[in-house]
């Protein structure tokens, strides 16, 4: 079985990681969304728990993906769960060098595992979990960023 581990904040989830997860789940025979505890992030927009009830609810119907959480390492957490292969989108050009460092350093750590870059339409380029928060903490509407179940609760949460 080829696992996959898509690991990333998540905070929220957004219509372009959603893109890319779709392209993930009909490559690889599972796809593990891995929600990273960043202490860099300062605990983020919202908790953890949040953000995994609201991945669960927007990847449902996908039969081959699981939702997790982990702290440490990525290449230590896709060892344990037996990825391979991490997956990483890309918007556009500019996050190209960040994660181009990140994928050499966790190749530096273990060699075994490979990053594979997944591109998301034209349509979600510009979207990003930040972008969504500074929309959301302006009363803004979100609901073309995000999948339905998110837009709900941000709005419920914050408007």
């Amino acid at each position: 079985m080829k696992i996959a581990l898509y690991p990333g904040s998540f905070d929220p989830i957004t219509n372009g990681h959603l893109d890319v997860l779709k392209t993930a789940a009909a490559i690889f025979d599972k796809v593990i969304i891995a929600v990273a505890y960043n202490a860099e992030k300062q605990g983020g927009f919202l908790p953890v728990e949040e953000r995994l009830t609201l991945i669960k609810e927007a990847v449902k119907d996908f039969q081959n993906v699981e939702v997790d959480s982990f702290q440490g390492l990525t290449v230590e957490y896709a060892r344990k769960k037996g990825a391979m292969v991490l997956i990483r989108g890309l918007r556009a050009v500019s996050d190209f060098e960040y994660e181009m460092q990140l994928s050499q350093t966790n190749s530096a750590l273990d060699k075994e595992i490979k990053t594979i870059f997944l591109t998301t339409r034209p349509k979600y380029n510009f979207i990003s979990s930040s972008s969504v928060k500074e929309v959301v903490m302006l009363k803004g509407d979100v609901s073309k960023f995000v999948p339905e179940n998110v837009e709900k609760f941000l709005r419920a949460k914050f408007l």
